[in-house]
């Protein structure tokens, strides 16, 4: 399975159980919506019923009455009808319908902000295989030159040229780098399973990774630009707003508790002994709910809502400052990962450089191969500090565009 990084974003967007949840508390918002949206609406109910009854008339009246039975029936009673009520008046029940709308607007914020997290934990994976696999390559290559050393000492020994101890501490600079590429496999296998962990593929399914670790050339990033769109674009200060009007709504709600409520109400059916005997029989009224006495209910409630507004107040300042320190310190990172791209460049050339002639030097009989093995370990040091240098920049790249709140943008599509 070769998964380029875009590939591999898009499907974490597709399958990846955290996205998926976020999706269905959209859609469970979205209910929330019509169940609140109910109440403003009339309910209508449908009924029939046969009875049979038979009554004690002195329990009813409290003691015997002249004249009557001591009780009555049994007889059978039909009735079959419908029966509403309505609001008329009652401004709660349409904050709280404004309020999920205004749940359902936190709910796809949410979903977002998960989105760009699956994105940059995707990102931040794949980037850190792609160092991984470039480890492998660098490591291979070191144990295709160790080999050639060994075997450029082995035969100026047979020779007569060299000495055992060259040839030795050759095998021995062979053998190190062979166990550096065992632990640099073992690091990209592992690095692997957990990009597919993250994907939610099939554990027994094995992924390459189709890109390969580059040097992309960015233009210098304006801290403060990128600061002022951060504040635009961050989903969590979308959602903070998002809360803000909802929680304005609860307390208006609160308030409005204090408010009559004015409801209709009513029946209609067909009433009698048997079905063929029924007639009409309707009932219809209004109600006035007033409000007296709650206990402290309502102020308790809109107290409620206006601590949990201050609160809010003091969650945005507080994310207002940690995404400027995101956005200053990854703008600054990308910088100096950029410069150490160039320097880590240079050191490999020069690293080369220096294997090539202190192998030349070893084959001239002008000096044994300490002098190889020193700059064998030296483009060792040189390869590890180029690979690292491009993963600190790709991932100093990802890590400004999610501090801008750009990572699907720039990742995904």
């Amino acid at each position: 399975m070769q998964l380029t990084l875009r590939d591999a974003v898009n499907l974490a967007l597709k399958q990846n159980p955290q996205v998926i949840l976020a999706n269905l508390a959209v859609a469970q918002s979205r209910e929330d919506v019509r169940t609140a949206r109910s109440g403003l609406l009339p309910r209508v109910g449908g009924s029939v019923a046969e009875s049979v009854n038979r009554e004690n008339v002195q329990a009813l009246f409290g003691g015997p009455i002249p004249g009557f039975p001591e009780h009555i029936g049994p007889f059978e009673t039909f009735q079959a009808g419908l029966s509403f009520q309505a609001p008329v008046f009652d401004l709660t029940l349409w904050r709280r319908y404004k309020a999920s709308q205004a749940g359902v607007g936190s709910a796809r914020l949410d979903e977002i902000a998960m989105r760009e997290e699956s994105v940059l934990l995707v990102v931040s994976q794949y980037l850190g295989s792609q160092r991984a696999a470039a480890d492998v390559s660098a490591a291979e290559s070191r144990v295709q030159l160790a080999q050639a050393l060994y075997d450029q000492a082995a035969d100026l020994q047979k020779n007569g040229v060299g000495t055992g101890i060259d040839t030795l501490r050759a095998n021995v600079e062979l053998q190190n780098e062979k166990q550096r590429l065992i632990v640099a496999q073992t690091g990209l296998e592992t690095s692997l399973f957990g990009l597919a962990r993250l994907l939610n593929v099939d554990p027994k399914r094995k992924i390459e990774l189709a890109d390969q670790g580059k040097f992309f050339q960015t233009p210098q990033t304006d801290a403060d630009q990128t600061l002022e769109h951060a504040y635009t674009s961050r989903p969590e200060l979308e959602r903070i707003a998002s809360d803000h009007r909802r929680l304005e709504l609860d307390r208006q709600t609160a308030s409005e508790e204090r408010l009559p409520k004015v409801s209709a109400n009513g029946m209609w059916s067909q009433l009698g002994l048997t079905p063929d005997s029924v007639i009409p029989f309707y009932q219809f009224y209004f109600s006035l709910d007033v409000p007296l006495f709650t206990g402290g209910r309502i102020q308790a409630e809109r107290a409620k809502a206006d601590l949990a507004l201050r609160q809010l107040a003091q969650q945005e300042q507080d994310l207002r400052n940690r995404i400027a320190l995101e956005v200053k310190t990854a703008a600054a990172q990308t910088a100096a990962a950029r410069n150490e791209v160039d320097v880590a460049n240079q050191g490999i050339e020069l690293a080369r450089q220096e294997v090539d002639q202190a192998r030349d030097r070893f084959q001239a009989g002008v000096a044994n191969n300490i002098e190889v093995i020193s700059a064998q370990d030296a483009l060792a040091r040189a390869n590890d500090n180029q690979i690292a240098a491009l993963y600190r920049y790709n991932q100093a790249r990802a890590d400004l565009a999610h501090a801008a709140g750009q990572m699907e943008t720039l990742y995904a599509k």
